[in-house]
Parts: structure tokens; sequence; C-alpha cells
């Protein structure tokens, strides 16, 4: 929507910024979601190790400080600069191929599966680096050590179960990153637009502007990507062997347990980090694309 060239080298490092500013603001509210998702099933008469999020962000906090809330960020943190450059390189490169001219203003529709390239893209990084995440944040939680770090725990997967072990859940990686990719561009693509003044360019939008534009998109993306999300983390966290069939015995083992809600567990930790983490990206994003701008105007 935007007539200014594309620049999908700009983009991959723009987009590498956003994603660690991304990291720092939602990275607690992740391990929240992802301890709230895997937490086991109570057997009778038992209440359930976490009542929701607010539970378990005290508990959390209670019993391994604020240090508890970051656990397992080190993967993202490593996956997530080269994941979000690639991300958004992706959606560079999927409006520059549809565009015939540089002039070109691209139609909602275009955008989604720009976005969806997107997606795409970031699964070759993304699934590694979710598994060893989903494993060390379930790991704190239960007490039980097995790995030291996120090092420790990819050598310890690939020694166990090779390469498949370290790719375990890619395909519901893709899954959920390549419809949620759509609609996060496109969404933010749109309420740019609509926040524009009249007369005046999306790249002059205001600062709380970008915020709520990025923000909503995050909302969402993640609307979009709750149930496969919660499968793969079960998939991912599942001892080898439990799920043959792959996502079709989790989604069946789920569905079967605890009803049709449980593929939306741990919605409130995921809206509740949405929008501020997505907020930060875009804005980390839209300052470093400005900053390369004036860097290299003709990159």
């Amino acid at each position: 929507l935007s007539p200014q060239p594309i620049s999908p080298v700009k983009n991959f490092f723009a987009g590498g910024f956003g994603g660690v500013c991304l990291v720092f603001a939602g990275h607690p509210l992740d391990t929240i979601k992802v301890r709230l998702q895997t937490q086991p099933k109570p057997g009778p008469g038992q209440s359930p190790l976490y009542a929701g999020t607010f539970d378990c962000f005290r508990k959390t906090l209670a019993k391994e400080g604020v240090k508890g809330l970051y656990k397992g960020m080190a993967a993202p943190i490593i996956g997530v600069t080269p994941m979000f450059a690639v991300c958004f390189f992706g959606f560079g490169l999927g409006k520059k191929l549809q565009q015939k001219s540089p002039d070109d203003i691209l139609s909602y529709p275009q955008l989604f599966a720009a976005g969806m390239l997107s997606g795409v893209f970031t699964t070759a990084i993304m699934a590694p680096g979710e598994r060893i995440k989903c494993l060390l944040q379930i790991q704190a939680a239960s007490g039980d050590v097995k790995y030291a770090g996120p090092i420790d725990c990819a050598k310890q997967i690939y020694r166990e179960n090779g390469i498949r072990g370290v790719y375990k859940g890619t395909a519901l990686t893709l899954m959920r990153d390549v419809p949620a990719s759509g609609m996060y561009f496109m969404t933010y693509e749109w309420l740019k637009h609509i926040l524009t003044p009249e007369g005046r360019s999306p790249g002059e939008l205001s600062v709380p502007s970008v915020l709520f534009a990025g923000g909503m998109a995050g909302i969402f993306n993640w609307a979009v990507a709750i149930p496969p999300d919660v499968l793969k983390s079960r998939f991912q966290t599942a001892p080898e062997g439990k799920y043959p069939n792959g996502f079709r015995d989790v989604l069946r083992e789920l569905i079967r347990e605890e009803g049709v809600t449980s593929l939306y567990k741990g919605f409130n930790a995921v809206m509740l980090r949405a929008f501020p983490a997505n907020a930060a990206c875009f804005l980390g994003f839209e300052v470093a694309m400005k900053f390369l701008n004036w860097l290299a105007p003709n990159l």
C-alpha cells in the first residue's frame, strides 16, 4: 500500500532488530503460555497445577523469581534475530515479486500472500528454536532438570534422535505460521493505511499509531495461530513415540480428554503478550528501517 520501492535487504536487517525487541517485550508471557498449554491433566479430585494465566504468573514469580519468566530466552534470542530478519525479508520479497513496477500498490490479498511466503521462510529456523524453548520452559516448571541450557538441549536431542528430533514439529510450525503470517502483515499494512492522515505517507506515522498497528497485527496473528500452536507445544514436548501419527494423535487426544476449548489453552497469556510484544517488534522495525533509509537510500 506504499508506492516507495521495496528493499528486501533492508527488510532483513530491520526485521532482525524488530525481532530482538519482540523477545524482550514478550518472553515472560510466552513462558506462561507454554506452561499452561503443557501442564498435565489433573487426576480425579485434584486441582490443576495452574488455575489460569495470573495464577501461573504468580506461582512462577514466587518459586523462581523474575528469572523464571525469562527461562529458555537464549534459544529464541539466538533464533529470533535471523528468524525475524528472514520473516521480514520474505514479506519484502513476496511484495516485490507481485509488483509489475516499483510504483504498484498491492491489494490486501496480495499482502496476505506475501505474508504467507514469509511464514514458509521462517519455519526452517523457527522449528528447532521452538522445540528447544518449549522443552526448557516445561523443564523449569516440573523441576526435573535434564538440560543445562539451549546448547546442551540441542546436543541431547540430536544425540538421541538425530536431525529429525531437532526438527520435530516442523509440519505444525508451518500450519501455524503460514496463515498466521499472512494475517499478521496484512493487518499491519491495513491499519497503517487507515491511521495515515490524508496527504501523508505511511512512513510518517506517529509512534503511538505504529505501536497500535503492530499490537493489533499481533492480536490478529495469534487469533489464527493458537490452535496449531497448542498442538505444536504438546507434540514438541511429548516423549518420543507418544504420538506416532503426529498432530492427528495430539488433536484426537486433546479433544477426547479436554474438549474443543483445549485448543485455546493459554489464550489469555497469548493475547496479553501479543499486543506489547508485536507493538515493540514493529516499532523496532520502523525505527531500524528509517535509519537504513538514511544510511543507504539507494540500497
